[in-house]
């Protein structure tokens, strides 16, 4: 048989000299998961490859004579991934299977562009529909579901897997390794899967539940010394940066402490970044660890700095918790970064300027805002789905897509440009480049031309939005058949 994978990407890439210096434009790392059971896979199918429009283009004449097509998709690159299913599903005899965080959790959409759907993650399902899809046969057991007539027929979700102790093959991925000389894409590592925590955006705990599982602590350092030997071989990088991607590596507190003293022993002298919740930076003897293990920074999900926002998302955490475990991490000689929500109900114009002032005053080094975000099968998504601006789903990517309680949608978009503009100011580019260690120095400067690069594409959405200042409710409803926003031109 023959096997390929495709990660569709929001913006599929484009070779242009923006690689080198901003990210999610037209180059970004290709993902883990999919990497991940493309891996499975290849042990036991040997024509096995993988696609990830992160960092190539597809060549479409290899994937076309294929047997099974794989395309993983998350929310905002949902719209690409139906376009390419349909294209293969229209010009090619393989059977086509959608896969990821969105298609698992909006099956009943996914299901109208494919043959099968995997639900949840796949690892110990994706073989066992192969071999029935080699048969002729439907899969038997639960993660799967498929269009019989007009009805959807789904399994039900399988049981999480429990056995991780598996390195992702890179080789596998179409130029990943020719692409490793970019400074704009970097080493990733995933540990461990779940969080037990119950915030009301967050799709990740739906689709990976609140059961934390992880790796063997050998394995996730087994894994970072081959990434890191898959970046730099051949290639010179201007900085060592290896991202640990887990959501909540900090869960099973034991485990952390034997995977963070398994890097400590290893020898490994590399820099780390990892995700935490603000908890950890009151725990001395983790960032102890952390420091002495090579880590310089901590990505926090913080999201909101207001009281009334984290009780209303059911977030455990308070703004005076949070600036304290600030100080404190800074204080191991390590920085933060900061993860922030704009559009909760809680939240008035001139929000932006309240989060600027609140990075800047914590000594924040860099941020990813985002407009409130709705994936469909979160608490979120149900309770404000009427209050949706529309369902095209490539615009889910940090833009106002919903009607705020308290502003209105043009608002809103102009609050995220405004904080934007506010932290990555040409002041504070000069201030990075005079007074920041060389590490963040170059951070930061890439991260200037970043956010130049995505307030950009958030002012071109400015024109639709504005249309909602005049009469939303009628606007709301004025979408085409897909349930895609209507052009100006149209209303």
């Amino acid at each position: 048989m023959k096997i390929r994978f495709i990660e569709p990407g929001n913006r599929p890439y484009k070779k242009t000299l923006l690689n080198y210096f901003v990210y999610d434009r037209y180059i970004r790392t290709p993902s883990v998961g999919l990497n991940t059971l493309a891996t499975i896979v290849k042990k036991e199918i040997d024509d096995t490859y993988m696609y990830s429009e992160s960092i190539s283009k597809i060549v479409f004449d290899d994937v076309l004579d294929a047997d099974i097509i794989f395309i993983g998709i998350f929310t905002f690159a949902a719209v690409r991934g139906y376009e390419l299913a349909d294209h293969f599903r229209k010009h090619s005899h393989a059977k086509v299977v959608m896969g990821g965080l969105h298609a698992s959790m909006n099956y009943t959409e996914a299901v109208q562009h494919c043959d099968y759907v995997m639900l949840g993650e796949g690892d110990e399902t994706i073989m066992t529909l192969i071999r029935s899809i080699e048969k002729g046969e439907k899969p038997a057991g639960k993660g799967y579901a498929w269009m019989d007539g007009d009805e959807i027929v789904n399994t039900g979700m399988p049981e999480p897997p429990t056995d991780l102790d598996l390195i992702p093959d890179r080789y596998l991925v179409h130029n990943y390794k020719k692409m490793t000389g970019h400074m704009t894409i970097w080493p990733q590592v995933h540990a461990s899967r779940g969080c037990p925590h119950n915030c009301d955006y967050c799709a990740l705990v739906r689709h990976f539940g609140h059961c934390v599982r992880t790796r063997s602590p050998e394995n996730v350092v087994e894994d970072i010394k081959y990434s890191i030997d898959f970046f730099h071989k051949g290639h010179f990088r201007l900085l060592k940066d290896l991202w640990i991607t887990d959501d909540n590596f900090f869960a099973d507190r034991d485990w952390a402490i034997a995977v963070l003293n398994k890097i400590i022993d290893s020898g490994i002298k590399y820099r780390f970044n990892i995700q935490a919740r603000y908890e950890v930076g009151f725990d001395d003897e983790m960032l102890t660890l952390l420091k002495k293990a090579g880590f310089f920074e901590l990505d926090m999900g913080i999201e909101f700095i207001d009281d009334d926002s984290f009780k209303t998302y059911h977030k455990k955490s308070t703004k005076t918790e949070i600036e304290e475990a600030i100080k404190n991490i800074q204080r191991h000689g390590m920085s933060v970064r900061g993860l922030f929500i704009l559009g909760s109900d809680n939240q008035k114009k001139g929000c932006g300027k309240e989060l600027a002032d609140f990075v800047i005053k914590n000594n924040i080094q860099g941020v990813l805002i985002q407009c409130m975000y709705f994936v469909p099968g979160t608490p979120v998504y149900e309770q404000n789905k009427d209050r949706l601006l529309h369902t095209s789903w490539d615009k889910y990517n940090g833009n106002t897509v919903h009607y705020p309680k308290n502003m209105t949608p043009y608002e809103l978009q102009l609050e995220n440009i405004d904080a934007s503009r506010r932290i990555y100011s040409v002041g504070r580019l000069i201030k990075a480049l005079l007074f920041e260690d060389f590490v963040h120095k170059v951070l930061f400067t890439g991260e200037f031309f970043w956010h130049w690069s995505t307030r950009s594409d958030m002012k071109k959405e400015l024109e639709y939005l504005r249309t909602f200042e005049k009469n939303p409710v009628y606007l709301n409803k004025r979408c085409d058949k897909n349930g895609h926003p209507a052009t100006i031109s149209q209303m």
